[in-house]
């Protein structure tokens, strides 16, 4: 009696972290490729009403958004930094 040895199925919550988003963002890149074809056929003007269309804003927690805040702080500060070195070199 010969049978074959079949493993566990392997399900998409027992792949590593990695692996599982590597599958979600197959599925998201084949996803966004249909909508670049059906984009690719419209006509000028339905293409800018398309595309014309505001981005609703993501729901950020608390920390992400002052950790947003904290960011823009900084790159304000280090390009005041180097305006002022660069400013001063010139003399």
């Amino acid at each position: 009696m010969a049978s074959a040895h079949q493993g566990p199925a392997i399900r998409e919550q027992d792949l590593p972290v990695h692996q599982a988003a590597g599958i979600q963002e197959q599925d998201l890149q084949s996803h966004e490729r249909f909508e670049d074809e059906l984009i690719m056929h419209l006509e000028r003007d339905q293409f800018v009403a398309e595309t014309s269309r505001p981005v609703p804003l993501a729901a950020l927690s608390a920390r992400t958004r002052a950790a947003l805040w904290a960011l823009r702080i900084f790159v304000i500060v280090v390009s005041a930094m180097v305006i002022y070195v660069f400013i001063k070199q010139l003399h």
